[in-house]
C-alpha cells in the first residue's frame, strides 16, 4: 500500500511513523508514505495556502495549491487515483467502512489533511472520491484524524499483523459480528483475587468459543 499524503503540516508524522507496527510495516515494506507539503505548491511569494472565507469567519485552504499537489501525483504516478479528504463532518468510520476501504481505495491513493475551516469546496467537488471522519467533534491537527484512518488500514494487510486471528476475531470484525470483542485474560492465573474464568484455561476449545460468544459486548 502507498499513501500519497498531502499536509501543511508533514513533520507530525515522524513520530507515529517511527514506532511500533507501523513502523514495522513500512520497513517490511508492506506500507509506503509519502509526503507533499502544501506550500511547496503555493501559488503566491509568500508560500501561503490559505484565505479567508467568503460568507463565514475563519480561514480556508485555497484550490489552487491543493489542486496543484494532486494533479502533481496523478502526473508522478501517471494515473488518475483515489483521493480521500479527512474530514469532520462526513462518512463516520466504523471498522466494517474500514475493510471497504481496504477493498476499494486500491494499492495507491491520496490523502488530503485539512486545516482551519476546511478545505474549498470546488476541490471536493472535482477530486474527492471519500470523505472521511473519525467521528463527531473537531481536532486542531486533522493530521492526527489521518494517523488514525491509516494505522485502521495498514493494520489489515496481510503478514503485518504476526498472527492473523489478531484481526480476523477482535472487536467489530465480521467474526464476532460486528460486537466489541469479549474480556481477555492473561498471566497470573489470580490477580488481586481475581481469578481467570476456569473455562478458558480447561483446554476445551469447544467450550471456550461459546463463552466467548456470551461475553460479547
Amino acid at each position: 500500500m502507498k499513501i500519497h499524503i498531502i499536509s501543511i503540516f508533514p513533520e507530525s508524522f515522524d513520530s507515529y511513523f517511527s514506532s511500533s507496527i507501523i513502523k514495522r510495516a513500512i520497513e517490511d515494506n508492506f506500507f509506503e508514505a509519502v509526503f507533499y507539503k502544501l506550500n511547496d505548491f503555493s501559488v503566491v511569494p509568500t508560500g501561503r495556502v490559505d484565505d479567508k472565507a467568503y460568507g463565514m469567519h475563519g480561514q480556508v485552504l485555497s484550490p489552487e495549491p491543493l489542486s496543484k499537489a494532486i494533479e502533481n501525483i496523478f502526473f508522478r504516478v501517471w494515473k488518475k487515483i483515489k483521493v480521500v479528504y479527512m474530514s469532520p463532518s462526513w462518512d463516520l468510520l466504523t471498522q466494517e467502512k474500514t475493510e471497504y476501504y481496504i477493498e476499494n481505495l486500491g494499492e495507491e491513493f491520496i490523502i488530503i489533511c485539512g486545516h482551519y475551516e476546511g478545505i474549498d469546496q470546488r476541490i471536493i467537488d472535482i477530486y474527492v472520491d471519500y470523505k472521511v471522519s473519525i467521528w463527531e467533534y473537531i481536532l486542531t491537527s486533522w493530521e492526527l484524524a489521518s494517523m488514525i484512518f491509516i494505522d485502521s488500514l495498514v493494520r489489515q494487510i496481510p503478514g503485518v499483523l504476526w498472527n492473523k486471528q489478531s484481526y480476523l476475531e477482535e472487536s467489530f470484525s465480521l467474526k464476532l459480528n460486528r460486537q466489541k470483542e469479549y474480556p481477555v485474560y492473561t498471566k497470573p492465573q489470580e490477580f488481586m483475587w481475581k481469578k481467570v474464568p476456569d473455562i478458558l484455561i480447561s483446554g476445551n476449545h469447544k467450550e471456550i468459543e461459546k463463552w466467548k460468544q456470551t461475553n460479547l459486548s
